[in-house]
This record gives structure tokens, C-alpha cells and sequence, in this order.
């Protein structure tokens, strides 16, 4: 005889409808979180732009020094596309280039050839690797360092005028003639400006754009460098450069290496584009769904049995265990634990050792033979598959304890 299993889905398996029960109010959680970050991001995004815009009071925005720049008569305009950038380079113009790694090779050079003949003055934010050759012809960005107060050590007059500084970032060298190199560090120029044409334009290469934020423009002497560097012109185009630049598709991708050579900017790679705020929100959302799944994953170990605090009855026992199964509809759990308990006691009284209580080859026989009348129905009666619903179930306990009351007389 071979033992009949049942094949339906045992009391483990949830239904849908308790997995969405056990899952809603998390679920309710997350969509409100959701919701009151795209709302707060809905509501801070009119005021606020990236780094370094001229227009942003965040404190890595630079609206300070443009407002100084503005009462000192000096015009400040805004371009975000190649095209408005060249178009307004003139000899009375300084172009301030907030972010030289995010531009195509195509887009520098272009830059470059609308610049070298102006007459006016490019700054260029933080350059590195083959943006200092296209934008900055004999040029070369070296090592990058830490920001500090620095001495200028240089005869430029806006430094000299400036004096100490919070210069760093990447470091410049150069073999051009005329070339000013100031705020070193470690014997290489954090601040070099360029000659240009006939003397009169010329390029300014910041290893790094601290002096223009908000929050250090008024420590050491940011404000003086910054307004000078700056306001040598009357007008000041600040270009941001943007990634849905239409010119950024006609020659190609941008630079090669030069996202790791200017890590002091943070503009050239894809984690400087994002602000800090939804950074450090993520990174707490991961520790707080470290933590959950900690609270939630299983105990390592054996379970330990403890002394109860209180006595109670095996009635008290027996009616929460079966509300329990009831609540699960775990008939099938219900059954099988009523059959084993009849298995066991009955297995001694008809000869069978407990080890072989469970083998329907042994016991069947055995309780058979001690029957005064033949049962049809035995098998299924002690290793048949679980009740169909709670009628059934309750027939279930009857059969079994006539059965066990049959032997035990017999």
C-alpha cells in the first residue's frame, strides 16, 4: 500500500488577500513618503537652482556675489546653451564658465575659437584634463589638493589687493609667457591666468570654485578676489553649461578623464548634479530598511523554552490553538495534528513501537487485527488528505475517537 497525500495548497501559502492585508500599511507608508518628497520638491524647486548659479541662495549657490557685482554696476546675465555664450562674448564682457568638464571636446573648441579673439575675459571653473587644452591652449592640470587659506605669493593685482584666500582644488602649470601664477600649493598654481590676445583679453583658470559660494564668500579675502576676478568688465555672462544643450549632440560626447581630474568642482560627474539634500535622503532610507529588515528577519539559534509566568489549563490551550488554525483555515494543519495524536496513543495498545507509529505498512495492519469488525475506510481515516471545510473536519474528530475507543476496548 503507498500513502495518498493531498495536493492542494497547505496553510503556509498565503492568499493574496492576507499578503495584501500583512503588506497595505507599509505599502501606505512608502506612498506617503513618496507624496511629501515630491511635494516639498515641488515647492522649494521655484526658488532654488544648482551650484554655482547666480541666481540660487543655497549655500553652494553664488546669488551673493552677483547681487555685489550688480550694486557695483557690473550687469550679470545668465546662459545656459553654447550658442548664447558665444553670441555675447565681447571686449567689455567677462564669460564665466561654471562647469568646462560637462561641455563636449566639440563645445570647448567651439568656446575657445569665439573667445580667444574677443579681447574680453574667460574665467574658467575648476578645468581639468583636456578641458584646460582646448579652453586654455598651453595650460595642464596637474594633482588636485584641499581648499585652504592661502597667500596669493603672485604680482597680480586682484590677488595682491585680496591676499589670503580659500584657494585649491586642482593645480595648473604652464610654460606660456606672461602667465601669472598665484595661491600655490605645493609649488603648483591653484589661481593662473593666461594672457591673451595683444595682452588685453586674457584666461583665468580657478582650480576650484569656493570664493564664489555663499557660505564662504565672506571668509578670507573671497569677496575682494571673486568681485575683481569678476567685475574687470561691465557685463558678466555666467554660462551653465546644460546636458540638453542641443550642441552637445552635433560633435560627439564630452571629455574623456576629466570627471576624476576635477572631483574638486563636483560638476563632472553625475552625483554633482544631484543636490546633497536627496542624497543624504537616500542614504537614510537604506540604514532605515537595514534596520527593518533587521527587526523583522528570524532569531538565529534554538528556540529556548522558558517557565511560564502563570499556570494554564490544557483546555485554554487546546481552544486558542484551534481559534488559531480557524483563523488560517488550517484544516489541513487541524487534521494531521489530530491524526498523529491518535496514531501515537494507539500504536502502543495495538504492539507498535512509536518510530513506526507513522508507517501506514505497519500500524494499518495492526489496528485492523484488533478491530472486532473490518474498517473500509481505515486508511484514510488516519493517513488520508486534509478535510474539505470544517463540517468535514469535525466528522474527522468523531471518526477518530471512535476509533481510538474501539481499541482501547477491544
Amino acid at each position: 500500500m503507498t500513502l495518498t497525500t493531498a495536493t492542494t495548497s497547505t496553510s503556509a501559502s498565503r492568499t493574496p488577500h492576507q499578503i495584501w492585508q500583512r503588506a497595505r500599511g507599509l505599502l501606505l507608508a512608502v506612498l506617503i513618503l513618496v507624496v511629501a518628497g515630491l511635494s516639498v520638491a515641488a515647492l522649494r524647486s521655484g526658488g532654488q537652482h544648482g551650484r554655482l548659479d547666480p541666481r540660487s541662495p543655497d549655500p553652494y549657490g553664488s546669488r551673493a556675489v552677483a547681487q555685489l557685482l550688480e550694486d557695483r554696476g557690473v550687469s550679470v546675465d545668465v546662459a545656459t546653451t553654447l550658442d548664447e555664450a558665444t553670441r555675447a562674448v565681447a571686449p567689455d564682457t567677462t564669460l564665466l564658465v561654471a562647469g568646462p568638464n560637462v561641455l563636449t571636446p566639440y563645445q570647448q573648441d567651439r568656446l575657445h575659437a569665439a573667445t580667444a579673439d574677443s579681447l574680453g575675459r574667460t574665467v574658467v571653473i575648476a578645468p581639468g584634463g583636456a578641458s584646460v587644452g582646448r579652453l586654455a591652449p598651453g595650460a595642464h592640470a596637474e594633482s588636485s589638493g584641499p581648499v585652504d587659506a592661502r597667500p596669493p605669493r603672485c604680482e597680480l593685482p586682484a590677488a595682491r589687493t585680496a591676499g589670503t584666500s580659500d584657494m585649491g582644488g586642482i593645480h595648473y602649470t604652464t610654460d606660456t609667457a606672461g602667465a601669472v601664477a598665484c595661491y600655490p600649493d605645493g609649488g603648483l598654481a591653484t589661481l593662473l591666468v593666461m594672457p591673451g590676445h595683444e595682452e588685453i583679453g586674457d584666461t583665468v583658470l580657478l582650480g576650484s570654485p569656493d570664493i564664489l559660494y555663499n557660505d564662504r564668500l565672506d571668509e578670507q579675502g573671497n569677496a575682494s578676489l571673486a568681485l575683481q576676478l569678476l567685475g574687470s568688465r561691465p557685463h558678466l555672462l555666467w554660462y551653465l553649461p546644460s546636458l540638453d544643450d542641443p550642441s552637445a549632440a552635433e560633435g560627439g560626447t564630452r571629455s574623456d578623464s576629466e570627471g576624476d581630474e576635477s572631483g574638486a568642482s563636483g560638476e563632472s560627474d553625475f552625483l554633482g548634479l544631484i543636490p546633497s539634500g536627496w542624497l543624504w535622503g537616500t542614504l537614510q532610507l537604506g540604514v532605515a530598511a537595514v534596520l527593518a529588515a533587521v527587526w523583522r528577519a528570524r532569531r538565529l539559534g534554538p528556540l529556548v523554552t522558558e517557565r511560564l509566568p502563570v499556570a494554564v489549563r490544557a483546555s485554554e490551550s487546546t481552544e486558542g490553538r484551534a481559534r488559531l488554525y480557524r483563523k488560517a483555515d488550517a484544516r489541513d494543519r487541524a487534521a494531521e495534528v489530530l491524526r498523529s495524536a491518535t496514531r501515537a496513543r494507539i500504536s502502543p495498545l495495538v504492539g507498535v513501537s512509536p518510530r513506526d507509529s507513522e508507517s501506514p505498512e505497519t500500524l494499518l495492519p495492526a489496528v485492523a487485527a484488533r478491530l472486532r469488525a473490518p474498517h473500509s475506510d481505515l486508511r484514510s481515516l488516519l493517513f488520508g488528505p486534509a478535510p474539505a471545510d470544517d463540517a468535514a473536519l469535525l466528522l474527522l474528530t468523531d471518526q477518530l475517537d471512535a476509533l481510538e475507543r474501539e481499541v482501547r476496548t477491544s
